[in-house]
């Protein structure tokens, strides 16, 4: 058997056995991703509370598409403090911390991100009472984390820290809002090949994202390699009056960033946009 032909067999063979093995596997989340995030903690896995929408076959596994939708009110009472959200059998499981508060209005969070084999995407609510909330869904997708980074860098680089905020038509005051905020970023994952010169890229991607309203912290994240390429959240805040929404974040060049303090040796990216209700 020539080289060629074996090396088809091989591959098909890889494929088959990715078919058979593509069930839905929930070993990572009970042996380590629980016990290393989660120990002693007691989650109920309920759509009650927070429901994960995804697609089921990702189309680009570079780009998937979910959202996490709140089943409550945020309110000083009772409200969801933070979301940790998970890709099992990423490289990296860890997509992300999100923290929210009473100001958030709904802890509903939209996002894009890299799945590289066929896992389970799962998200774990905490309230501010301290009572964990687990919803997942399983993803057919391959090659999220080492797909292109895309066809010109360089200009990518130049782009690199730049912002939008699209702020929903009909806001009103004292009511939930959403927004979307853009950033220019390329989140290189440290698995992608430069497809000029072959070599493997450094990993280079936001880290720390702090957003505020009239200097009141609406949301704040902690993210990893799994975030794709420019990050486009979707979130909710309360206007109670006119004022200025602001978007901070740094980067792996500033590994010193804190959860409140973006970024203490100043190497980070602000932008800010005025609110009228």
């Amino acid at each position: 058997m020539n080289l060629q032909k074996y090396l088809i067999l091989l591959l098909c063979s890889l494929v088959l056995t990715q078919g058979v093995n593509a069930t839905e596997d929930q070993s990572v989340w009970n042996n380590t991703l629980k016990k290393s995030y989660f120990a002693n903690k007691i989650i109920i896995e309920s759509n009650s509370i927070i429901e994960l929408e995804t697609p089921y076959r990702a189309e680009d596994p570079a780009l998937v598409p979910i959202k996490i939708i709140s089943k409550i009110k945020q309110t000083t009472d009772n409200y969801i403090k933070k979301m940790t959200v998970f890709v099992d059998k990423n490289p990296y499981p860890f997509v992300g911390e999100f923290e929210f508060t009473p100001e958030t209005g709904k802890a509903d969070l939209a996002m894009r991100i890299r799945v590289n084999t066929y896992s389970y995407i799962r998200v774990i609510a905490e309230t501010n009472k301290g009572i964990f909330y687990m919803a997942k869904k399983f993803v057919k997708a391959s090659g999220g984390c080492s797909a292109p980074i895309g066809a010109d860098l360089d200009a990518a680089m130049k782009r690199l820290g730049k912002m939008k905020f699209k702020v929903d038509k009909n806001l009103k005051t004292g009511k939930p809002s959403l927004v979307q905020l853009l950033i220019s970023h390329p989140n290189i994952t440290g698995m992608q090949m430069d497809q000029v010169t072959r070599f493997i890229k450094k990993s280079h991607f936001m880290r720390k994202l702090l957003i505020t309203f009239n200097d009141k912290p609406v949301l704040t994240a902690t993210t990893d390699i799994a975030i794709s390429a420019d990050p486009n959240f979707r979130f909710y805040f309360i206007p109670q009056k006119s004022g200025i929404l602001t978007a901070e974040f740094s980067d792996t060049s500033c590994e010193s960033a804190t959860s409140r303090k973006v970024c203490s040796k100043g190497k980070s990216y602000t932008h800010s946009y005025t609110v009228e209700p």
